[in-house]
């Protein structure tokens, strides 16, 4: 995989794995988003991390439109420049999806996903970034 990332991309994940800050991921991802031509993929991660924002503050209802949005724009998408186990985060958040469809009757607790990093040039971004917001 080789690449650089944008470095608001390594925000996005920093602030989604590390931070569990859902707001900060829709502000460093709408940002790259719309730098990059509004691409669906992008998209569809910044609603992934909105969608746990607005579980874990109560609105259920805003969530599960959210996931059903990310869905859309992510299930089925092979994409290698991102660097992730896309496939891995679309099956947690479609599990997490189903989970919020039938919370009514089955409630459960609010719970953070993690994005598995595959590429290690990605990973050594997101550590550094870690290591400079802990000193």
């Amino acid at each position: 995989m080789n690449r650089d990332y944008d470095p608001l991309y390594v925000q996005f994940i920093h602030y989604f794995n590390i931070e569990r800050d859902y707001f900060e991921c829709h502000e460093v991802m709408e940002e790259l988003w719309l730098e990059e031509g509004r691409d669906p993929v992008y998209q569809g991660l910044l609603q992934v991390a909105v969608g746990l924002y607005h579980d874990a503050n109560g609105n259920r209802n805003g969530a599960i439109k959210l996931f059903a949005q990310a869905l859309d724009k992510l299930e089925g998408v092979q994409d290698e420049r991102l660097g992730i186990d896309l496939e891995k985060l679309v099956n947690d958040s479609r599990t997490y999806y189903r989970k919020l469809s039938r919370a009514m009757d089955e409630p459960f607790e609010p719970y953070d996903l993690d994005i598995v990093i595959l590429d290690s040039k990605l990973r050594t971004a997101v550590e550094r970034l870690a290591g400079s917001a802990t000193e």
